[in-house]
């Protein structure tokens, strides 16, 4: 994904159900976001990714995180995902993911586990936790990894830090507990997605 012409924030909708997520997902479409991840430990995580594939697919990329093993790169494929994020750094999967052309943003912390990612074919990278790190230690790393590969920030992001991430060099975030957390109402989700995008534009003058 080309991540310059699109909206380069990732909704993590952690927890959420089946029943729920066609109208979490609309309402943050609506607000502008290009990225939906559904990690794998949330309740019938099959059933909502296929289910919100089918209905914005061809709005969004639409995936899946807390991504660990090779056959959930399979599972995801076999729903239509085109997005794999993962935690940690597992080599397989990565390679399992580019064979099938998803985009891939895998967790790393380190230099170490960042390269060893891009080695096996990432194409972006997220900085997790982020909010452990700040943003003066994603500013030193991103002075060592390829200038053209984009950085996530992702763990403890808000709208009102956002900034001080894209300051240290990342392209975009990875939005999770306060953007969505399990069981809130649509409403909430409607508003934060909306401050989340507010915040992006300020920062970056994008429109």
């Amino acid at each position: 994904m080309n991540w310059q012409d699109k909206l380069p924030l990732i909704a993590i909708l952690r927890g959420i159900t089946p029943d729920e997520v066609l109208e979490h997902v609309e309402v943050l479409l609506a607000a502008g976001f290009d990225a939906v991840e559904i990690p794998l430990n949330s309740p019938d995580w099959q059933n909502s990714i296929g289910k919100t594939v089918k209905a914005y697919g061809a709005r969004a990329l639409i995936g899946g995180g807390t991504v660990l093993k090779p056959q959930q790169v399979d599972q995801l494929h076999a729903l239509g995902g085109k997005l794999t994020v993962t935690p940690n750094i597992q080599a397989e999967v990565i390679r399992r993911a580019v064979g099938y052309g998803m985009t891939v943003c895998p967790g790393c912390a380190t230099a170490t586990e960042a390269f060893n990612a891009l080695d096996a074919g990432a194409q972006a990278l997220k900085i997790f936790p982020s909010v452990s790190f700040g943003p003066d230690y994603i500013k030193a790393l991103k002075a060592v990894l390829p200038p053209e590969i984009p950085v996530f920030a992702v763990g403890g992001i808000t709208p009102e830090n956002l900034h001080l991430y894209l300051q240290a060099g990342c392209i975009g975030a990875g939005l999770g507990g306060d953007l969505y957390r399990a069981g809130q109402a649509v409403s909430r989700t409607r508003q934060q997605g909306a401050a989340f995008v507010q915040a992006y534009r300020a920062a970056t003058q994008r429109k």
